[in-house]
């Protein structure tokens, strides 16, 4: 009785999740344009909620859900009439039920203090001049519903595929144990027998995939609220404008992105957007505008977000370079919005609650790089400014290049290898790094046995994979090209620290567990490129291995 008590507290968490998220996003949409079909979407929220608080003897969730119907039944009854202040109060009643569904699971039995005076405030909320009446009934937009927590809901028709595959595959592995067992069995017939079966498990893995896809939009949705708070608190305008919200990415990423997203959102807000007055001073709409999209790019998802606010001050981001001791003078205008990313850099005049205190970009460049992502930042200032996120499409297989250094091997995201060239002779077999020169461009490189510690003495013939990630570029040093296929990535665990410059591990095609090479901090550890070059890098380009149906 305690396993089922615990999945229907499972499953009533997931639901009431659920319907908060759809009660805040139509609450913002009745904000907007009042109408009487999302006050009935609202209303109905509200109704579930208390019919799922009193099937599991939470009162003080259905006492509070029950007071609410009445301030909405006000509403659609036309005694009462939307404002802004009622909207806000009304969105402070939904932050106040998701504390309520955890204290209920907790063992709650009173309303809480807190509970009771925002329930008086939305009793006692009258009615104003200048309200808005509500509309008729329109189709064309209704109330959206985010999802969120561990739980994903997946199409039956996706499933029903999975199965078929399985049963396809099942039948494929009898094929082979029986050619296998065969006496007559001839090795092309086998061939044939494990080529389908390889098919068949390539399907199955790429649908397995795409079962973990989720739309953006349910993530893109919950910025709208964020937006709203922000601009009232700050005496702005501004409006969330959303494109692209039918892009799929993998759930892992959709979590990945809720802090950045978050940092870039209140960044754009508070140190982006000007005042109403300042807005109208310099000939723009009083009311600031910012767009969140997500659009599909060779095989990457990439994630905007742009206002069309003030834009980077380079000017004092010079002064905070010369603060921090560096000659500010010869900076570029791209290395100086480059150091927006730096911990503890901030151009805000003052510290609030927002922002100020120099982390945000640093923490954003962070997470997005741990999830094998970029960042790059645009800026014109006075016009506004760009950031834009690129990610792969999933964080769960990778297409991986394996190479190898003495006994160990490893393995690189192939889309940030560029190409593959022999080392120099005269600089095989040394230890440390330097610079080479590839086309008249400078290349710093480091060997991956010293920046790993691999232990043993270095081979007699090396090789440079050319690394790039942005504009960045790396030459890494490796001993054995072992050629590209996929990797499951899966982490290290909690009994290994993570060394600098692993992101996580894979399963190896002959048992052996092979590294995921974190090729930012590979990036990151050469440094400064220094004016003088050591070598020329040999033009012949060396032979890659065979493509292989899964990671060496």
């Amino acid at each position: 009785m305690k396993i089922d008590r615990e999945l229907l507290l499972e499953s009533f968490l997931e639901e009431t999740g659920e319907l908060l998220s759809e009660m805040e996003e139509a609450l913002l949409a009745l904000e907007e344009r009042p109408r009487e079909e999302v006050l009935h979407a609202i209303f109905r929220c509200a109704h579930s909620l208390k019919g799922l608080g009193a099937s599991l003897g939470f009162s003080v969730l259905t006492d509070f859900a029950h007071e609410l119907e009445d301030v909405l039944e006000a509403l659609l009854e036309r005694r009462r009439s939307v404002t802004g202040e009622l909207v806000t109060l009304l969105l402070k009643a939904v932050d106040q039920q998701r504390a309520l569904v955890t204290a209920s699971v907790a063992g709650l039995e009173r309303m809480p203090p807190d509970a009771r005076r925002l329930l008086e405030l939305l009793k006692g909320e009258g009615a104003e001049p200048g309200e808005a009446a509500l509309e008729g009934p329109d189709e064309a937009r209704g109330a959206g519903t985010a999802r969120h927590g561990r739980t994903l809901r997946v199409d039956v028709e996706k499933l029903d595929r999975v199965v078929t595959l399985v049963g396809e595959l099942a039948i494929a592995r009898g094929q082979v144990a029986q050619v296998l067992s065969s006496h007559g069995g001839k090795r092309e017939v086998a061939l044939a027998v494990h080529q389908e079966a390889d098919r068949l498990f390539q399907e199955l893995q790429e649908e397995v995939v795409r079962m973990r896809m989720v739309p953006v939009g349910p993530l893109f949705r919950q910025h709208q609220r964020t937006v709203r708070d922000l601009v009232r608190a700050q005496h702005k305008q501004a409006r969330l404008v959303l494109e692209g919200e039918d892009v799929e990415v993998d759930t892992a990423l959709v979590e990945g992105l809720r802090e950045p997203l978050l940092h870039l959102v209140r960044n754009a807000v508070d140190h982006g957007l000007e005042s109403a007055e300042e807005r109208q001073a310099a000939g723009k709409d009083p009311c600031g505008r910012l767009v969140l999209r997500a659009f599909l790019e060779t095989g990457t998802v990439v994630v905007q977000l742009a206002d069309d606010g003030r834009g980077l001050r380079l000017e004092r981001l010079r002064q905070k370079a010369l603060a921090l001791g560096m000659e500010a003078e010869r900076l570029s205008e791209a290395e100086l919005v480059a150091l927006v990313f730096e911990p503890g850099l901030s151009t805000a005049e003052v510290v609030t609650e927002v922002s100020g205190r120099g982390v945000g970009m640093d923490v954003v460049r962070r997470e997005v790089e741990a999830m094998r992502g970029t960042v790059e930042l645009h800026s014109e200032e006075g016009r506004g400014t760009t950031v834009t996120l690129r990610l792969p499409l999933t964080l769960a297989t990778i297409h991986g290049f394996t190479v190898g250094v003495g006994e160990e091997k490893f393995v690189l995201p192939l889309e940030t290898v560029r190409e593959c060239l022999a080392l120099p002779a005269e600089l095989c077999g040394q230890s440390g790094g330097g610079v080479l020169r590839l086309r008249d461009r400078a290349l710093p490189y480091l060997r991956l046995r010293d920046f790993l510690g691999v232990p043993g003495h270095p081979s007699a013939r090396e090789h440079v994979l050319v690394l790039q990630q942005g504009e960045r570029r790396l030459g890494l040093v490796v001993e054995e090209l072992w050629g590209e296929g996929q990797a499951i990535l899966k982490p290290l665990g909690r009994l290994f620290r993570t060394p600098p410059g692993i992101s996580g591990s894979t399963l190896l095609g002959d048992g052996r567990v092979g590294l995921i090479l974190d090729v930012p901090t590979l990036l990151r550890a050469t440094g400064p490129v220094p004016p003088r070059e050591s070598a020329h890098l040999n033009r012949t380009h060396v032979p890659l291995p065979a493509r292989t149906g899964s990671t060496p």
